[in-house]
């Protein structure tokens, strides 16, 4: 599909690479073309003569309908002629026919050019670089629209197409914290990067996980003031086999932690949540392809 920004909606002002980007648009849709005399004979002049029948069923095509009978009945209503009469033989039929159905075409020429599509991509708030950890989740809320989700590429970006300029979402990310983001959308600028937050305690759990045990104990006291007493904390099922879904509370979870024979090493956070500055909701992952 064509788009031409900035073009002028009257159409009787046309010229140039706007008559030429038309006619482009015109080969495209319905294979048909028009003259730029055409443009000047049935457009610009003042008492403009009646296009052939031809000419009218490629622009009925063009608006969606299937010829010029087709438009007329369908559109009976709005120009108070019958839905079908004889071949037009006055100009206060005609020109009120063709002013409509220039209407039309100038609709869906803005449609066109009003709906784009839009890539955002996600980078670090501290370093710059893209997110490229394969697992950024976007929910995204249209006015008048049901939640759509995304999930980001490797490049930690997703494309998204709307006519819409104001747009919000939900991004989630294992290691970043969740974040709802509003943006007014440019017609102009429509690459976008977005700035995600470092989650410090999903970050610092990783990272503990693949230190020894004793520093695990010495750890046992930060950890304690990281998690809520009510914390519920999840291990999701290793898809490989072995152990399924467990469950922990904030003791069985550093206990088994600082424990001589834990299993819990390599841990991939999957999700946190937050209250009062304490994880409430923990889900991992242990990473059993590393040792």
């Amino acid at each position: 599909m064509l788009s031409y920004p900035g073009i002028n909606p009257d159409i009787s002002v046309w010229k140039g690479q706007e008559i030429t980007d038309f006619q482009e648009e015109l080969l495209v849709k319905v294979n048909g073309r028009l003259s730029e005399k055409w443009f000047y004979t049935h457009i610009k002049a003042s008492n403009p003569s009646l296009p052939r029948i031809d000419v009218l069923n490629m622009l009925s095509k063009f608006t969606g309908y299937g010829n010029w009978d087709d438009f007329r009945f369908k559109n009976a209503d709005k120009t108070g002629l019958p839905a079908k009469t004889g071949k037009p033989n006055s100009v206060f039929i005609v020109i009120p026919l063709l002013l409509l159905v220039v209407t039309v075409v100038l609709f869906f020429i803005y449609r066109m050019i009003d709906t784009q599509n839009y890539r955002f991509t996600f980078v670090d708030a501290d370093s710059g670089d893209p997110v490229l950890n394969g697992n950024i989740q976007v929910d995204l809320f249209l006015k008048g629209e049901s939640p759509m989700s995304y999930t980001c590429d490797k490049e930690g970006s997703f494309v998204m197409r709307t006519d819409q300029n104001k747009i919000r979402m939900v991004v989630r990310s294992p290691y970043y914290l969740t974040d709802t983001v509003e943006r007014i959308l440019k017609k102009l600028n429509r690459t976008e990067q977005i700035r995600l937050q470092v989650d410090p305690y999903a970050l610092m759990i990783h990272y503990f996980s693949q230190t020894d045990i004793k520093a695990w104990q010495k750890r046992r006291g930060l950890l304690d003031k990281m998690f809520s007493e009510n914390a519920m904390i999840c291990q999701v099922p290793d898809p490989k086999g072995g152990t399924g879904m467990e469950l922990y509370n904030k003791k069985e979870f550093i206990d088994k932690l600082t424990m001589p024979v834990s299993s819990l090493r390599q841990i991939e956070v999957l999700d946190t949540r937050y209250d009062s500055g304490q994880i409430v909701i923990l889900r991992f992952k242990v990473n059993t392809s590393k040792k």
